[in-house]
């Protein structure tokens, strides 16, 4: 035996996910998900903002489905182009700019006088919002250990039910306390033009992206900086190997970075229906498609859904908050499980809770039964959510992961357009029992598509 070593250097996504859980990750998740946090109050927002408007200029259920779908429209397009623009612009840059469009967009929605102007500010929230999400799970899913990824993403999407419970709270407290309410709730809106700026200065650059662009310095430096955060650690017995730590050997091959597996935007859209991906493709639409249905059918819906009921606005407003409490525990038993049922198994049930929740929330009628079954509907579905938002990314290469994540979600946003439309419709037609049976088969359809997904628990991610 020689002297000289045959280990050669480790892969750029080998030491990613040789990383422990450092601070750098915990700002890279924190940023994205206080980001997160501000798209889910603005969401949240308009359900109260529409019963509101319903009330002062006397707008009538079409009017009411409109805006809700205007936004809902943008959120389509932003999602394909978001996820188009990251794999060619990078991640951190797009994520900025959506925050930025969408925040100043709400902002000026609070100076309008009519439904028209708002109609088209809404679109343009719409846009940068849909754009975000996707990119914020992609961006945060490439710097995540293997080990814990599913996990952290699922963390992310619970901030989630922090900007939803952030907008119950102003829906309940600001919007009913003046005719003015609803503008000052827009005002509020307005704050994430200000954390855009925090955004591009503050988060690196994925590696990963930049690694696939040739960029492989760059992309050493942000790893390295991880690795030194690791290393300053103090010792503990159940941390993962730092990167300097570890005797695993790998071929030069390996170790360099992947061949992207479609360098341009037309190659990646085709990319998403070759024989590799065509089945995983269907499979993630389909569900993006069935839960936005079934989701912003009924969340958007369901403040004046009980104020048709009979409760005050008010009232309304308080139990659509107890209601929202219940995501945050839902995002925290999905966040646990999807490291140990897996990906596809974690979705599916969460999915199937949420079909029985749905037809039970929509044939009770009394306050603690709708209560209960509304938290019930709320725990299930966003721990769904979690979990879809978990698996996405995780299905496409690098190269492609960006454009498979947002067109996913825009192909979902098609469904968001069209259901609050559609509530209206099937509230006179069957009233709550009917619609919400609806969105139970939309829920048990999107569980069946979850297993012709692929499953990479705990497994490192395709960077080609």
């Amino acid at each position: 035996m020689t002297g000289t070593s045959t280990t050669e250097p480790r892969s750029l996504a080998q030491r990613l996910d040789a990383l422990p859980f450092t601070r750098k990750h915990g700002k890279i998740l924190g940023g994205s998900g206080i980001g997160w946090a501000l798209d889910a109050m603005d969401v949240g927002l308009i359900s109260f903002i529409i019963a509101a408007l319903t009330q002062q200029w006397g707008i009538d259920k079409a009017e009411s489905g409109l805006i809700a779908s205007v936004g809902f429209a943008g959120m389509a397009i932003g999602a394909s182009l978001g996820g188009l623009l990251a794999d060619r612009f990078g991640r951190r840059h797009v994520f900025a700019i959506t925050l930025l469009i969408y925040g100043v967009a709400t902002g000026a929605s609070a100076l309008v006088g009519g439904i028209a102007v708002l109609l088209v500010l809404r679109f343009f929230v719409g846009l940068g919002l849909g754009a975000e999400l996707p990119v914020a799970s992609t961006y945060v899913s490439e710097f995540a250990p293997a080990r814990i990824r599913g996990r952290l993403i699922v963390i992310l999407e619970a901030f989630w039910a922090v900007g939803w419970t952030a907008s119950a709270l102003i829906g309940y407290f600001v919007v009913p306390a003046s005719e003015n309410g609803w503008r000052w709730a827009f005002a509020i809106g307005a704050v994430p033009a200000i954390y855009a700026f925090v955004v591009r200065w503050a988060l690196p650059e994925s590696p990963r992206w930049l690694a696939g662009r040739g960029r492989t310095a760059e992309a050493d430096s942000i790893v390295a900086s991880f690795e030194a955060g690791a290393a300053s650690r103090p010792a503990s017995g159940g941390a993962a190997p730092s990167a300097a730590a570890s005797t695993e050997r790998v071929s030069a091959a390996e170790a360099a970075p992947a061949a992207p597996i479609a360098p341009s935007s037309g190659k990646r859209l085709a990319a998403l229906w070759s024989s590799e991906f065509r089945g995983r493709t269907l499979s993630i639409w389909l569900v993006w498609f069935c839960v936005n249905f079934a989701y912003y059918g009924a969340f958007i819906w369901i403040p004046s859904i009980l104020v048709d009921a009979g409760f005050s606005l008010v009232r309304s407003f308080g139990f659509t908050l107890i209601i929202t409490l219940a995501q945050l525990p839902g995002y925290a038993v999905a966040a646990w499980l999807i490291e140990v049922w897996g990906r596809r198994l974690t979705l599916s049930v969460f999915l199937v809770g949420s079909a029985a929740s749905a037809i039970v929330f929509g044939t009770v009628h009394a306050e603690s039964a709708i209560i209960a079954s509304g938290m019930a509907l709320s725990f299930f579905n966003l721990g769904a959510w979690g979990a879809l938002y978990a698996v996405t990314p995780e299905i496409y290469p690098t190269s492609l992961r960006g454009t498979g994540a947002g067109w996913a979600a825009g192909v979902g946003r098609i469904a968001s357009i069209v259901a609050p439309m559609l509530v209206p419709v099937m509230l006179t037609a069957g009233g709550p029992g009917l619609t919400f049976t609806v969105f139970a088969v939309f829920f048990v359809i999107a569980a069946g598509a979850t297993w012709g997904l692929v499953d990479r628990s705990g497994r490192a991610l395709d960077d080609r």
